[in-house]
């Protein structure tokens, strides 16, 4: 039987923790503030987003244009399948000043 080797970024570690009489152990101390929180664990939601805008700017911002801002900075989000039914349909582009204000929020949690 052969199982592929994949390449994968991530690194798993296995523990025997069986034992219940042990001689030997090695004890680890791991500090939460040291870990560094990268843009993937850091998701915020539309709402999150929209709130933060709203508190420190007074914009209202939409679903759209922060889709948009998040494509502009190269956030993968999940294919759409509210796709406008004819082809040549028109969306509005975010503002500038909207923009400017999405990509603070998103500098905030941690996104970009």
């Amino acid at each position: 039987m052969c199982i592929p080797i994949l390449v994968t970024t991530h690194v798993e570690t296995v523990c025997l923790l069986s034992k219940l009489h042990s001689d030997q152990h090695i004890e680890v101390e791991v500090k939460m503030d040291e870990l560094d929180l990268t843009a993937a664990e850091s998701k915020a939601t539309y709402e999150e987003i929209k709130k933060y805008v709203l508190e420190y700017t007074g914009l209202k911002v939409s679903n759209l244009y922060i889709a948009q801002v998040k494509q502009k900075c190269g956030i993968i989000e999940r294919v759409n399948y509210n796709l406008p039914k004819s082809e040549n349909s028109r969306q509005p582009k975010c503002p500038p000043e909207k923009e400017k204000a999405i990509k603070e929020a998103l500098e905030y949690f941690r996104m970009i």
